[in-house]
């Protein structure tokens, strides 16, 4: 288990680096293969300009689907991006 000194210099170090990057322009993508342009930029997407979602985004109905996405979790009040995950299902995660 973290203490909290722990957690604190973690989430400061992540808030470090996320301020580098975000100051710097980091290096461009490339790809071995072509492939047809995307219709959006992935590099103009900043997960703390994103609409907030509470957690429970994938209690959904039982029958319902769900839906591939990506998310973010975020600590809002220091501004760090602390998880990235993915899932094709989102009432599945």
């Amino acid at each position: 288990m973290l203490s909290a000194d722990a957690l604190l210099k973690w989430k400061s170090q992540i808030w470090d680096y996320q301020q580098r990057v975000r100051e710097n322009k980091p290096p461009l993508q490339v790809t071995l293969f072509d492939i047809a342009p995307n219709n959006y930029d992935a590099d103009q997407i900043d997960p703390l300009l994103l609409r907030l979602v509470p957690m429970s985004f994938y209690r959904m109905p039982v029958d319902s689907p769900g839906e591939a996405c990506l998310y973010f979790v975020i600590d809002s009040a220091a501004s760090v991006v602390l998880y990235v995950g993915e899932t094709c299902r989102s009432n599945k995660r």
